[in-house]
């Protein structure tokens, strides 16, 4: 089996997507739903949640200058 990462526009992704997923000879379509309106508030409310779970000293952390020398 081979993938194929496709790039277009926000205007033309929907329809892409829908006659992908209507060629006989494609398996599985995936999407990158990151940047949905659902998807962002569900990563807003994990990390509010963490930070919670952080200033009750429930969670650690990795301190800044650690987490930006791993990059």
């Amino acid at each position: 089996m081979r993938q194929v990462t496709i790039y277009t526009t926000d205007n033309e992704y929907n329809e892409f997507v829908q006659l992908a997923k209507n060629l006989r000879y494609v398996k599985k379509v995936e999407t990158d739903e990151g940047d949905s309106k659902a998807a962002i508030i569900k990563n807003l409310k994990a990390g509010f949640k963490e930070m919670e779970l952080f200033k009750k000293g429930k969670l650690k952390t990795t301190a800044a200058e650690d987490f930006l020398n791993e990059l």
